[in-house]
């Protein structure tokens, strides 16, 4: 049997991480799956017992997300309607059993291209803080998700939170997945939207991100860019252009064939505005 250590603090843990390569345990929702019928090959690091990773909190630039917070966590939070978003993502990270055990940072660090928070803590600005003996450093998601399956994280780090920045209280966000049904299904696309409005009532900030059409969820800075200045009750839909899609590599698979996808994420992306056209809610469906 592997070795199992359960530290209480993150010193601990990044203590343990500086000796060698563990397979971190937080809600097992994606470890031991993949080891049905097969041993575990790394000692395990549980991770469940620190509790400074668990919880959500507002600091001076922003919020904080516990890299071990469930997402069930998020879902009961009382947040500002720029987590709209990622409370609608969390209702979709499987049933509410995945939802009580896993955890924002797991879905993070496993790297699949259909994460359901990927795109909304990048339409969001968000970055992930990892830990070690060496210290502790600062990414952006999109530098952290490097590819199906891969992170920036190295052996020895541990990620500790998401930090989401500040916003106006006019900040509204959406997101929307498209599945071969409604629910407990992985999406063919899925986007995530995220607008805050000035006094004068034009777009300030504008974070656009779509998921399960490349290796990785991408951003799409020509579109951000052309939402930027607009009148926010103007009709922000109709911006949206096929050529805004450009970052995104789709491919054919079982559930779609890249053109699908495209055509699928250019109907979602104008739902997802148009719905922050009013106001911003919850669940776009």
């Amino acid at each position: 049997m592997p070795r199992f250590e359960r530290p209480a603090t993150v010193m601990q843990a990044a203590s343990l991480l500086a000796s060698g390569p563990w397979a971190l345990l937080a809600g097992g929702t994606d470890l031991y799956p993949a080891h049905v019928g097969r041993p575990l090959a790394l000692p395990v690091l549980d991770l469940s017992s620190i509790a400074s990773l668990r919880g959500i909190s507002r600091e001076e630039r922003g919020w904080r997300i516990g890299a071990t917070t469930p997402w069930t966590d998020v879902i009961r939070a009382d947040l500002p309607p720029l987590f709209d978003a990622l409370k609608a993502a969390a209702h979709e990270v499987g049933g509410v059993q995945i939802q009580n055990a896993g955890t924002v940072a797991g879905n993070l660090c496993n790297a699949s291209p259909a994460a359901d928070g990927t795109p909304v803590l990048m339409a969001m600005g968000a970055s992930v803080l990892l830990a070690s003996e060496r210290g502790e450093r600062e990414l952006p998601i999109e530098d952290f998700v490097l590819g199906a399956r891969r992170t920036a994280r190295a052996e020895d780090e541990l990620v500790v939170a998401i930090r989401v920045p500040a916003r106006s209280s006019n900040a509204r966000s959406a997101f929307i997945k498209l599945g071969g049904r409604r629910y407990l299904t992985i999406s063919m696309t899925m986007v995530a939207a995220v607008i805050d409005r000035g006094d004068a009532g034009r777009v300030v900030h504008a974070g656009i991100a779509v998921g399960s059409c490349s290796a990785v969820a991408r951003r799409l800075p020509a579109l951000e860019a052309k939402l930027l200045g607009a009148v926010v009750d103007s009709d922000l839909a109709a911006l949206v252009e096929p050529a805004d899609l450009a970052p995104l590599t789709p491919i054919d698979d079982l559930r779609a064939s890249a053109a699908y996808r495209l055509d699928a994420t250019l109907t979602l992306l104008r739902r997802a505005l148009g719905s922050l056209d009013a106001g911003g809610v919850k669940a776009v469906k």
